[in-house]
């Protein structure tokens, strides 16, 4: 049932072109990065997954959804990875290199706005990332094939004070 009426959720949101509404709190409520967004009118991360699995390589949208970041690049805060449903995560990088986000932001409250898109990450994409993220050598290793992933480029980004 519950499938059932969030799929009826999502669909009534993508055929009327308005996002569903999640926060309406004041804008000092959050740190800001990038371009100027508003916490107003960001989407779910359930239901920017729903986005993500129609999407095809190539493809992209522009949108702004509220998660949880889940890891930030620990050398410079180059990029970061956002919670999705059913343990997926979207992958952030921040356009043109204009800005970063601090290093100790992990299991902070977040909305980036920008575009998503789908990609395939080469191998050695992936050990380059393993490697900024502070894995260990062996971890580094162990990545032998290329990765699709839930990909987003941020033109803006809030997170929770």
């Amino acid at each position: 049932m519950k499938k059932i009426i969030a799929f009826t959720l999502c669909f009534f949101a993508l055929t009327s072109c308005k996002k569903e509404t999640i926060s309406k709190e004041k804008q000092n409520d959050y740190a800001h990065f990038g371009d100027s967004i508003s916490a107003e009118n960001a989407t779910s991360n359930e239901n920017m997954m729903f986005q993500y699995d129609k999407l095809k390589a190539g493809d992209t949208i522009q949108v702004k959804f509220k998660s949880k970041i889940k890891n930030v690049c620990q050398k410079k805060g180059c990029w970061m990875t956002l919670q999705l449903p059913n343990e997926k995560e979207a992958f952030v990088k921040f356009k043109d290199y204009a800005f970063f986000v601090p290093k100790n932001a992990k299991d902070e409250e977040v909305i980036v706005k920008g575009k998503a898109f789908v990609s395939i990450e080469s191998v050695e994409e992936l050990k380059h990332y393993a490697k900024d993220a502070g894995k260990s050598q062996a971890a580094i290793d162990s990545i032998v094939v290329p990765v699709t992933t839930y990909s987003f480029m941020a033109d803006g980004v809030l997170i929770k004070k």
